[in-house]
């Protein structure tokens, strides 16, 4: 049996939460490999929905849960949310859930830094959930950052916030920001290290062992390809690469560990904060697709903007993201629409392409190709077979599958974990 990596193919809220919900039935541990609480999982099971930043979704099934150490954590808000999924009935000790001893750890500082860059861009803003998400990642590509395993040794943390502050503090002083005392951060994580560091271990010698006696292991990435550092949208991207390679250095296996890559995109496109989106709508069906997709970001709550199903993106997307399968969300939402579109390419500069170039220029002037499609009568809402589904809807998604380039393995069609069609179960690989 493989093991499974899960990835965003789009910009992220693609459903992944609950296709990792899923998944975790036929998976004995599920692991975060990046990102940090920017990223946001809901999961609907019975009345209750549990909304995720940091923890892995494996938990909500009862499944060893573990935080590696390409995910920068907010001590303050793994430990709320910690509180408040056990207040809905969940079970999180250091038996269900382990954290990598060397993840770099979010300080008030990063947030505060990072709200005040984004204020001071202007109309240019990046569009950043304003968390320390970036400035954290910063910090450690600079051998800077105070990790996990900082919090058991006072003198390191101490002489650790020196090297910090002579940083953050110049910056936001730059920016004309109030600045930061030493005491009351090392008070601050003296504090929170007794509740952080019972959770705290070297996760990729557990994850190794799990490994060799055979046990399922998932991988669950946040954001998406399309905000990969690298290989994203950028400026308009997350801090962290997204893709599926990172599933092995974020946790400490190796790449042959990672197993069957799995991307995540709904049936549309949706977006939320600044960068090029071509195959936005503006209009009554953009808006329509928002209200019944119900598009509101899971952190932020801001409104997501909707578009077209964007094969080009998609298509490349699975070509440096490593997807070997595609699970397609939110099917329904395309109900008894009379015509749908499918972006196919880009006009840019009189050529036509099939991918979105490096240039944030080229991108912003990139204008969709579109492929018009037959829509469907009937609801796919609900789905659990082939059978359920108009044959206008299948067509559909066969001619996704043709210009992606890669086989739609998973079906959800509803937020209900059990709505599911399987075509391909990805742990047979």
């Amino acid at each position: 049996m493989a093991n499974v990596a899960v990835i965003g193919a789009q910009w992220g809220d693609e459903g992944k939460g609950k296709v990792v919900d899923w998944l975790a039935s036929r998976a004995d541990v599920v692991v975060r490999f990046q990102g940090g609480h920017n990223a946001g999982h809901t999961l609907v099971v019975g009345d209750q929905t549990y909304k995720l930043s940091l923890l892995p979704s494996g938990l909500v099934r009862g499944k060893l849960g573990v935080i590696g150490n390409g995910v920068v954590i907010d001590p303050e808000a793994l430990l709320a949310e910690i509180d408040r999924v056990t207040a809905q009935g969940l079970t999180v000790t250091p038996d269900t859930l382990r954290i990598a001893d060397n993840a770099t750890l979010i300080l008030p500082l990063h947030s505060a830094i990072d709200r005040a860059r984004e204020g001071a861009r202007g109309d240019k803003k990046i569009g950043t959930t304003g968390r320390g998400i970036g400035p954290a990642y910063e910090d450690k590509v600079a051998r800077r950052a105070i990790r996990v395993a900082d919090l058991a040794e006072p003198d390191t943390l101490s002489d650790k916030l020196d090297e910090l502050l002579r940083h953050h503090n110049t910056l936001l002083n730059g920016l004309g920001a109030p600045t930061f005392e030493k005491q009351g951060l090392l008070d601050h994580l003296l504090a929170l290290a007794p509740r952080v560091l019972p959770y705290a271990e070297p996760v990729w010698e557990r994850l190794d062992d799990l490994r060799r006696s055979g046990k399922r292991i998932l991988f669950e990435g946040a954001q998406a390809v399309m905000l990969d550092i690298d290989h994203g949208t950028y400026p308009f991207v997350t801090s962290s690469n997204t893709v599926a390679g990172t599933a092995a250095s974020g946790t400490g296996v190796g790449p042959s560990a990672v197993g069957f890559v799995l991307g995540i995109a709904k049936a549309y496109s949706t977006r939320v904060g600044s960068g090029p989106f071509p195959t936005e709508l503006h209009d009554a069906t953009g808006k329509l697709l928002g209200e019944r997709g119900h598009e509101f970001g899971t952190v932020t709550g801001r409104p997501r903007r909707c578009g077209w199903f964007d094969a080009a993106l998609v298509r490349q997307a699975v070509k440096v993201g490593g997807i070997q399968g595609l699970a397609l969300t939110k099917l329904d939402v395309l109900d008894n629409l009379p015509e749908l579109r499918i972006g196919i390419g880009y006009e840019i500069g009189g050529e036509i392409v099939r991918r979105l170039p490096a240039s944030p220029r080229a991108q912003a002037a990139a204008v969709p190709v579109y492929e018009t499609v037959e829509g469907w009568t009937g609801s796919c809402r609900g789905a659990r077979s082939w059978a359920d589904l108009p044959a206008q809807a299948i067509k559909y998604v066969k001619r996704i599958e043709e210009l992606v380039e890669a086989p739609v393995t998973l079906l959800s069609t509803s937020p209900e974990r059990d709505d599911t069609i399987l075509v391909r179960d990805p742990f047979e690989g």
